[in-house]
């Protein structure tokens, strides 16, 4: 990964002090980061599912995000049909296909209502199905056993937005039959110092920009496959911090499209915002044709989608550089579970500093509650 920090760096050795204290009193979550954390799921388990084709995973927010990151990030090393169900839809696709091997219904309390919908609306009889949820009494764990449905642990101090190296998203990427080991990086990168003075320098010039106004971070995404990913990251850090009227909102644009929507208003707009470009250099090499080429544009002979791309993304980047606004980068070299493991570490990291330093809990969402609360009410 090739990372380019903001221009304008703040003193960042609060922040340093805190990321060694909370390595040495590192929450329970973080076993789930390393290598040797062990699964509610055994391998024989996976080998008996793996072979397994046409794959549905139902879930809401974290509980099928991070997984439905990691199929589209790495679709190119996945030969199976993988169908997410994550929403409330009567119109989706998904309810005509007849094909399903698999489901895996995934939610940590057992009870999340549109999980419940859809499971329900789903599940066929001649269907396996995996559940995965906390070890207590609810729906899910009443319906593994109505089903006969094999039951994982969601481990109860492992929150959603967190759970991506977990069973949550661990299990569903074994059975992409993607190598599980190679997303846990975050033992080699807390010994990373390049690793860690980004991160740092990051936190400290992310928690300046907030207390100077700038609450909107905006995802200038050049790679489509990565869509989910900041789907992800959107719910990570709003869902983490927002609070105490605090927080940060996420808005991802889709690039190099939004040149022609969105950027009038980025570069000449409201200064209340800061920005994240990203971008995966390993992509398929797709070049221009060059008999079709007109003489007013030679400069596009022998050019590939992807050289023309990178290049408006340094064009951007310059032109930001201009006008003095705040941006940092990423250019991920390698599109493999190595790379998307330690994006998942960076920005999980990056939040939990960041909600120290802003003095939020970053691990609860009090009020999403009252809108669970409030509909039970009306159905009822």
């Amino acid at each position: 990964m090739i990372f380019k920090n903001f221009l304008n760096i703040k003193n960042s050795k609060k922040i340093k002090k805190d990321f060694i204290k909370l390595l040495k009193n590192q929450p329970a979550l973080f076993e789930t980061f390393k290598s040797s954390y062990k699964y509610s799921y055994s391998k024989k388990i996976v080998k008996k599912y793996k072979k397994l084709s046409n794959l549905r995973i139902i879930g809401m927010g974290g509980s099928v995000l991070g997984s439905e990151a990691i199929y589209d990030f790495l679709k190119p090393k996945i030969k199976k049909k993988i169908t997410f169900v994550n929403n409330l839809d009567s119109n989706a696709d998904y309810f005509d296909n007849k094909n399903i091997n698999l489901n895996l219904i995934i939610s940590k309390s057992g009870n999340t209502l549109e999980t419940i919908v859809n499971a329900n609306a789903l599940i066929g009889k001649k269907e396996k199905n995996i559940i995965i949820t906390e070890a207590k009494n609810s729906y899910l764990t009443n319906l593994a056993a109505k089903l006969k449905a094999e039951i994982f642990e969601h481990k109860n101090y492992v929150g959603g937005r967190y759970s991506v190296l977990s069973e949550v998203g661990m299990l569903p990427a074994e059975l992409m039959n993607l190598s599980e080991k190679k997303f846990k990086q975050f033992n080699n990168l807390i010994k990373n110092n390049n690793f860690i003075n980004n991160l740092v320098s990051n936190v400290s010039t992310m928690l300046s920009l907030i207390k100077s106004g700038k609450q909107t971070s905006i995802i200038l995404n050049y790679d489509e496959q990565s869509e989910n990913l900041f789907k992800w990251y959107q719910q990570l850090i709003a869902e983490s911090l927002g609070k105490k009227s605090l927080g940060l909102l996420p808005v991802v644009s889709s690039m190099p499209k939004d040149n022609h929507s969105l950027m009038q208003l980025y570069l000449d707009g409201p200064n209340k915002y800061f920005y994240t470009f990203f971008n995966v250099l390993e992509n398929r090499n797709i070049k221009i044709k060059n008999d079709g080429v007109l003489d007013t544009h030679k400069f596009l002979k022998n050019q590939s989608i992807e050289k023309i791309k990178q290049s408006q993304m340094i064009a951007t980047e310059q032109v930001f550089i201009s006008k003095k606004i705040p941006f940092r980068s990423f250019r991920i070299l390698k599109r493999n579970e190595q790379s998307l493991g330690e994006l998942f570490c960076f920005f999980i990291l990056e939040t939990i500093l960041l909600g120290r330093a802003l003095n939020v809990n970053p691990f609860d969402q009090p009020s999403v509650e009252l809108i669970k609360i409030e509909t039970k009410k009306i159905l009822s």
